[in-house]
């Protein structure tokens, strides 16, 4: 199968994510010009996090782009100190209002937190369930972290 920009891949919830994205970690000051230049360039996914400290950059690159915002597959993460503190909702808030989106189209666990998981899980399922998230997901977690979580 030959791959492009446009080629997509299926999520087990059936939503269909592309294949190929810019992810901005580390991008620092030059997140609002990368992902312009990606996305002129046909680039759809865009990967940031709560994190990497550039959701606001990223949107505001979403907004001034030619690209509407449901042409664009955007994904960011839910950080281990929101997770630990319980603040998993209020750190999905803030990433939507940084990056002056109304949904998120894939929202991750970055990071497994023993003794929080199910927690963060339950509270991304809610948000799924309002629309507010498309897909929900892992990020760095290993076999025996899925399968505490089922």
């Amino acid at each position: 199968m030959e791959l492009h920009l446009q080629s997509k891949i299926k999520l087990l919830d059936d939503k269909e994510m592309p294949v190929m994205g810019l992810g901005v970690y580390n991008a620092k000051e030059e997140t609002k010009n990368a992902v312009l230049a990606a996305l002129e360039a046909g680039y759809r996914l865009i990967d940031t996090a709560a994190f990497y400290g550039n959701e606001r950059e990223v949107g505001e690159a979403i907004k001034e782009s030619d690209v509407p915002r449901e042409e664009i597959f955007l994904t960011t993460k839910v950080w281990n100190d929101a997770q630990r503190k319980g603040q998993q909702r209020e750190s999905l808030e803030r990433s939507l209002e940084l990056l002056g989106v109304d949904y998120l189209d894939l929202y991750l666990v970055h990071w497994p937190i023993p003794d929080k998981m199910k927690e963060t899980w339950k509270i991304l399922e809610r948000a799924k369930e309002e629309g507010i998230i498309k897909s929900i997901g892992v990020s760095n977690f290993l076999e025996h972290h899925l399968e505490e979580l089922s």
